[in-house]
């Protein structure tokens, strides 16, 4: 993409539709639950592909840190077990309540992502849509609100290239025409 002086400007933000668990990065982010155990959707899937090495260091990591489960909007890293990456970020975003912003809470879901895959040297990270599947996040603002977070806070950490892996063509097309409008 050109600017105004014709020179070419490389956006480290990359979309492509598919499934999180078959792409290679050196971090894969798992849209968790709070008790870190596994559960529906890409956690789910998260769990099943990378084996049992991800939920034996999530319950290390909730007994000795997260007792009453990792808070909304924080990220830690596991091993990614059989998965095709060095680590998976576990953050939890927010339940959607028409009633409340909670936007903040998503920002810091991706932001504190993008700083714990930095702590542990990964250059590059894989988003899913965090919180549009079984928490009801609604897709456009959700997707505002995501790459917003990760065009701003990926130049401050050492990775190279953040790719949102988006499951169906709808969450593809919303995430396309919002990085689009944000780049102008």
């Amino acid at each position: 993409m050109g600017n105004a002086h014709g020179e070419e400007r490389i956006v480290p933000v990359d979309l492509v539709m598919g499934d999180i668990t078959r792409f290679r990065a050196d971090a894969l982010v798992n849209a968790a639950n709070r008790w870190l155990f596994g559960g529906g959707g890409v956690d789910g899937a998260i769990h099943r592909a990378g084996g049992p090495a991800i939920l034996a260091e999530c319950r290390t990591v909730r007994q000795r840190d997260y007792p009453d489960g990792l808070p909304t909007g924080w990220a830690v890293a596991t091993t990614a077990g059989n998965l095709p990456a060095r680590w998976v970020i576990h953050t939890v975003g927010p339940i959607y309540d028409a009633s409340v912003d909670q936007s903040g809470l998503l920002a810091d879901a991706y932001a504190n992502s993008l700083r714990a895959a930095d702590e542990v040297g990964a250059r590059t990270i894989a988003f899913p849509s965090i919180s549009t599947g079984s928490y009801s996040y609604p897709i456009e603002s959700a997707a505002r609100t995501a790459l917003t977070t990760v065009l701003a806070g990926i130049g401050d950490t050492g990775l190279d290239r953040a790719t949102f892996v988006l499951f169906s063509p709808d969450q593809y097309q919303v995430y396309e025409r919002t990085l689009a409008e944000l780049l102008g």
